[in-house]
């Protein structure tokens, strides 16, 4: 008998309100089909879950339960942590992983250890133990965690490939074949308007939460090796402007800057205006992610210069060979069963079968015969009218459940026949991946939770002083030291030294 199903909300202690985006079940009238409310953060862009979606219903019917999914709006975590701070817990909850929320969450005993489950429960036992075995605590893992670009990327340096031609140049393989095209870029008039109104390169702001200048492709490339900190001679970890990389990939991008080959507002651009500086032919090289993007980025530059296309490949190397652009996720999702679930082990089933091949085929596909069909040839037809009736993303994109708590389209290496440029679109994350950096520690420590931010602030304001000539790069590399480390920077080392060792 289909299910009754019940939009349903849940009032926050402080007052806010959580939209639901799926909801089902008769509230657990039928002891056979207990109900599971999961409260997640969802992905902001996905389409929002009816009543009667099939694909919840199918899941429903697949674990027996009624399943109620609650996201909270514009994937706020923290009206997520807000939720578990009142007591009044769902079955299954999603927050982000490697925060102060979350260890509280491990620490007090609101949620579950899933050992017990894996015999059942295959797909988490092989996604705990083989992929992410690191994040347990004391031998127990109390969810399943999700790390963004952990295994994979998708940002390179992206060009203007009709300005090479027009300047019968190549995409760079080094650092000073960049430093030639960049300045060819400014000064050699690619636009051919007679005007000295162009840009090399330019790119978002730098980000403290992120921990990112956008300029790492310098970094690494002059020898950095990790993608959060670096050795000493000693082996002791070290923040990574005290690697020997530092200075002379300061000194390159201060000669760029100085040379007016960088867009000399990017400390006030984010991404959005970064794009736009691209696309209003304003600059000739930005760094941003590719995979989904290759058709927008080239589709909205035509928009103005329909002649136009861009290029992208391997970031510039150094003189020993070295690149890299992109640093391994540390930041993601955890989702857990709280101990307040009377049926935990529905609750796990459930989550097994999300991560499982059958339950990703139904969240990217849907149920065949109704979204899809199947031909001889094993390629797939998408039936958008049948699809349009449930929360899929257009143009073969999955499911609504798909997105956010798992794995993103990136990290699961999904990507419909119906993609524009699909094949240049795939070649760039295998770029991009081979660009990037691995973490010396991989997982957040509690002090680099708690102090991260607040150190980044530090590094990003002398790396600004630095880049404006307000203090020189070896003066202020040094007072940026003892300023990091007299503000936090020890404890972080020592702690993070600590995890090293035993790592």
């Amino acid at each position: 008998m289909k299910a009754m199903k019940r939009i349903a909300a849940w009032m926050l202690a402080a007052g806010m309100m959580l939209s639901c985006c799926a909801c089902a079940g008769s509230g657990g009238s039928d002891p056979e089909r207990p109900t599971i409310k999961w409260l997640t953060t969802g992905d902001a862009a996905a389409k929002p879950i009816g009543p009667d979606d099939r694909i919840v219903q199918a899941i429903e019917d697949k674990i027996g339960i009624e399943l109620e999914v609650i996201v909270v709006p514009e994937g706020n975590v923290e009206k997520v942590n807000v939720q578990m701070a009142s007591g009044d817990f769902p079955d299954i909850v999603t927050g982000a992983w490697g925060t102060s929320a979350t260890q509280q969450w491990i620490d007090d005993g609101m949620v579950i250890p899933l050992n017990d489950y894996f015999e059942k429960n295959t797909a988490i036992k092989q996604w705990c133990e083989e992929e992410y075995q690191w994040t347990a605590f004391d031998g127990k893992y109390y969810g399943i965690p999700f790390i963004t670009q952990y295994n994979a990327a998708n940002t390179l340096i992206i060009l203007r490939q009709d300005w090479l031609d027009k300047l019968n140049l190549k995409y760079p393989e080094t650092l000073e074949e960049m430093k030639t095209v960049l300045t060819a870029f400014t000064q050699q008039d690619p636009d051919g308007n007679g005007k000295n109104d162009t840009y090399g390169y330019t790119v978002e702001k730098p980000s403290s939460s992120m921990g990112s200048t956008n300029f790492e492709w310098v970094f690494f490339a002059n020898g950095l090796e990790y993608a959060d900190y670096a050795l000493d001679e000693n082996g002791n970890v070290i923040p990574f402007f005290e690697d020997p990389s530092f200075i002379p990939s300061m000194k390159y991008i201060k000669d760029l800057w100085d040379s007016g080959v960088i867009d000399p507002e990017i400390m006030m651009n984010d991404g959005v205006k970064a794009e736009e500086k691209f696309y209003q032919g304003r600059a000739g090289a930005v760094v941003r992610p590719l995979y989904r993007h290759v058709a927008r980025h080239e589709n909205s530059l035509r928009q103005l210069f329909p002649e136009a296309s861009i290029a992208y490949g391997r970031p510039p190397m150094g003189s020993d060979g070295s690149f890299g652009i992109n640093k391994q996720g540390k930041n993601g999702m955890l989702t857990c069963v709280t101990a307040a679930c009377k049926n935990p082990d529905k609750a796990v089933e459930l989550i097994d079968f999300m991560i499982s091949e059958e339950g990703c085929d139904l969240l990217r596909l849907g149920i065949e015969g109704t979204h899809y069909t199947r031909n001889e040839d094993g390629t797939i037809h998408y039936n958008e009218e049948e699809r349009a009736k449930d929360a899929f993303a257009e143009n073969g994109w999955a499911h609504a459940l798909a997105w956010g708590s798992f794995y993103w389209p990136l990290e699961a290496g999904y990507m419909p026949d119906t993609e524009p440029n699909k094949e240049r679109a795939l070649e760039s994350v295998e770029l991009a991946t081979q660009a990037q950096k691995p973490n010396l520690i991989k997982t957040k420590t509690p002090a680099e939770v708690a102090n991260g931010k607040a150190l980044n602030d530090i590094f990003i304001q002398y790396f600004s002083d630095m880049l404006q000539g307000k203090i020189s790069i070896e003066e202020g590399t040094q007072k940026l030291s003892e300023k990091w480390r007299s503000q936090g920077g020890e404890t972080l080392l020592a702690e993070v030294n600590e995890v090293y060792k035993k790592q």
